[in-house]
């Protein structure tokens, strides 16, 4: 019976930390890492090459959010949108977490290990990338692009995987995705703006208002599709990726439409669910280019 009630706690304490993180959003920057992946490959990378970029991926993102809310536990017990977390009300202990940090980075070194010498070499600067990140909001309210450049890591890391090498191809991934973060960053912390200006955090919401986030929003969307779209005419893409962008921009303009300066009732529906259908979609069409 001891034994029994022992699992019974360790599962419900991991199902509270994977709910605290929210694991399910990982398919956000996984297909992209997948899209690096595949388009250095020019179609199907090796099975272990996939196996690893997917637990570098799970790795990479699982101690980010871990380290968020360790780092911003404080303010998340003050703020009421995020107050009901699982370390503002005890569920979880510090300590606990932080063995999920180190597991984490232990799984994404492995997983660097497995794969091209360089990933490992660039590891540091990704780590680094991953913590400076959850400062940033301190002092300024550019904290959105930061975020992006750390998701944006993921294409550029599956290019890297699969070719040893930095090129264009798989920095202009980067930067699309980065846009593409930073943009519906943006938006989802307009919900936060009297509250970060009320305890001096700093954000665009809070530093220029809901209307002119909005609008950077929009050209950060604009500037990841034209970075999609110049990675397609620099590898000579079809119309099977096309029609993917297409898409893509599709959904991008919908999400605008749905959440307004006055309106932020479809905001996780916009930001949350429409964006994983991004990811996914500009990845199957680009696999589909590939194949066939």
């Amino acid at each position: 019976m001891w034994i029994k009630g022992g699992e019974n706690t360790a599962l419900k304490k991991i199902k509270i930390f994977l709910d605290m993180i929210k694991f399910e959003h990982t398919v956000f920057a996984l297909p992209f890492a997948y899209l690096g992946a595949f388009l250095a490959a020019g179609g199907l990378p090796e099975v272990s090459d996939i196996f690893w970029i997917t637990a570098a991926m799970i790795g990479a993102r699982t101690a980010a959010m871990s380290l968020n809310r360790i780092i911003d536990r404080k303010y998340d017990g003050h703020n009421p949108r995020t107050s009901e977390r699982a370390l503002p009300q005890g569920k979880l202990s510090v300590k606990e977490v932080w063995l999920y940090v180190l597991a984490s980075f232990i799984l994404l070194y492995v997983s660097a290990s497995m794969l091209d010498p360089l990933c490992v070499k660039l590891m540091p600067i990704a780590v680094f990338i991953l913590i400076f990140y959850h400062y940033t909001k301190r002092w300024s309210w550019l904290c959105h692009l930061v975020l992006g450049a750390a998701d944006g890591l993921a294409p550029l890391g599956g290019w890297i995987a699969i070719t040893g090498s930095v090129d264009l191809p798989g920095i202009l991934l980067g930067l699309a995705v980065a846009m593409w973060v930073a943009g519906f960053d943006l938006i989802y912390s307009c919900q936060d703006a009297d509250f970060d200006r009320f305890y001096g955090l700093h954000s665009i919401p809070a530093k220029f208002g809901i209307k002119a986030s909005f609008n950077i929003s929009l050209i950060l969307h604009a500037l990841a599709l034209g970075f999609l779209i110049y990675t397609g005419v620099f590898l000579d893409m079809g119309f099977l990726y096309w029609t993917g962008i297409f898409l893509a921009s599709v959904i991008l303009y919908c999400e605008h439409r749905l959440v307004t300066p006055h309106d932020f009732s479809r905001l996780g529906f916009a930001f949350l669910n429409m964006n994983g259908y991004l990811s996914i979609i500009v990845f199957l069409f680009t696999l589909l280019e590939l194949i066939i």
